[in-house]
């Protein structure tokens, strides 16, 4: 069986000084509108705020969201123009896909179920073993005590 499809990514930059309430309006805006041009989404993400490659109008950061989704191809340049008369995208770019499909992420904002929070006990409980496990390697315990000796002697 064939998992690769064609799917498309837009990737778009939104001002930085947009409250975090008005950046979920605009992925939610952006999303609708894809759906009601016919396209499917497969994930929607904000990757955060980053520092900008280069200055874009008066820009130096900005925030970033990635758009996978399906389509016809003919929904594109309609989502691209909204983007592009918005004063609140200062840019925006979509790339033809072709492989499996992407997945959709967990946000990072996780409801605390008691299924979840076992798991994240495991995990703390895991990484307090691990910690302890290196802390106590002969390697460890080497470079711990030449580092005590340079504190002396200075």
């Amino acid at each position: 069986m064939n998992n690769h499809q064609i799917y498309y990514e837009t990737m778009y930059i939104l001002r930085p000084d947009i409250a975090e309430e008005d950046v979920s309006n605009h992925i939610e805006k952006y999303n609708k509108l894809l759906e009601k041009l016919g396209g499917k989404i497969l994930d929607s993400q904000m990757r955060g705020k980053r520092r900008l490659a280069y200055q874009i109008g008066k820009h130096r950061e900005g925030i970033y969201v990635q758009l996978s989704h399906q389509g016809d191809g003919q929904h594109i340049e309609k989502i691209e123009k909204s983007m592009r008369l918005s004063e609140d995208v200062i840019r925006y770019m979509t790339v033809k896909q072709e492989g499996p499909l992407p997945t959709p992420k967990s946000s990072n904002k996780t409801i605390n179920t008691p299924e979840t929070k076992d798991k994240d006990n495991e995990k703390k409980d895991i990484t307090k073993t691990e910690n302890e496990e290196l802390k106590s390697t002969p390697e460890t315990e080497e470079i711990n005590s030449q580092e005590k000796t340079e504190e002396k002697s200075e």
